[in-house]
């Protein structure tokens, strides 16, 4: 018996040739974005902070990035800034840090855009910093709590408080960078010269394996008398320094007033559009993942014939 008798009888096409079956479906590697988790961090206070989380959230969002900001600091400043009062709130990351609820049920979404929503805080938050002294891996009860929401978001900004306390070092461990605004002041350089010691020291010691960014990032509000701190963080340090530099302006005072981000009170104030430009300047994180899809074949490629 020949070998092609042995395997039955085979389709033909037009011309009388054998023909080979279609494909079935495969698994091809497509490139996904990850949910990009960052910290805003700095030791001295009044920096600019939460004025960047909440200007490059809605920034994000114009571009068409899901985002979640998080407000980590006790003053609620963000939450404020974002025109929800803290003192009405019947929920916030307070009861997530406590275990009374998931993040996914104290989020809320912010109006103005599509595509933010808040983690809100209120004073109840300085409580939490003591019941996380108890706790053990108590570096790393953020980072757990955000994991069922990640998927939902492209982007995580974390407002950490002016210190180096409980409550930041869970914000530090749970990102994958560190933004650092920086005033090009004497003692708002200091104060970034001495979070940054702290805290490289404070997050990796406990978590060796995590992806901790200390100074990737730097947003700069400038003047024509901050060219030494400048020049000192770009030579002495070496970091990178976002473009364009965000000018101190009224309006970025205004705008927490109101309720609104400076991006909504001032969409085309020079601050606005600084802003625009570094989230824009952002590119995602992109990793490698399979996915299955049905991979046929078209054309002269669709067969043998």
């Amino acid at each position: 018996m020949s070998f092609r008798a042995s395997f039955g009888a085979r389709a033909l096409g037009p011309a009388g040739r054998e023909t080979f079956p279609r494909p079935g479906p495969a698994f091809v590697f497509r490139l996904r974005d990850v949910t990009r988790v960052v910290a805003v961090a700095n030791q001295k206070g009044g920096v600019a902070k939460t004025t960047t989380v909440h200007a490059l959230g809605f920034a994000l969002a114009e571009l068409g990035r899901r985002v979640l900001l998080i407000d980590l600091d006790p003053q609620a400043c963000l939450t404020y800034s974002a025109g929800i009062d803290p003192d009405t709130l019947d929920r916030s990351l307070h009861d997530v840090f406590v275990r009374k609820m998931k993040a996914a049920d104290a989020r809320r979404t912010l109006p103005g855009v599509d595509g933010v929503d808040i983690l809100p805080s209120t004073i109840d938050l300085a409580g939490s910093e003591v019941h996380l002294l108890t706790r053990t891996g108590r570096e790393h009860v953020l980072a757990r709590a955000l994991v069922p929401v990640l998927d939902d978001y492209d982007v995580v900004l974390i407002d950490c408080p002016p210190s180096l306390g409980v409550l930041t070092i869970n914000g530090l461990t749970a990102a994958q960078e560190v933004l650092i605004p920086l005033q090009c002041e004497a003692l708002s350089h200091r104060g970034w010269v001495s979070f940054s010691r702290r805290s490289t020291t404070s997050v990796c010691s406990p978590t060796p394996t995590s992806r901790f960014v200390g100074d990737r990032h730097h947003v700069r509000r400038a003047d024509p008398t901050c060219a030494a701190v400048l020049d000192d963080v770009k030579e002495r340090y070496g970091l990178p320094v976002f473009d364009p530099p965000v000018r101190k302006s009224i309006r970025f005072a205004e705008a927490p007033l109101a309720g609104l981000c400076i991006l909504q009170h001032a969409p085309h104030a020079p601050g606005a559009e600084a802003y625009r430009a570094i989230a824009g300047s952002s590119t995602p994180i992109r990793v490698r993942t399979p996915e299955a899809n049905v991979r046929g074949r078209t054309g002269a490629g669709a067969g043998r014939s």
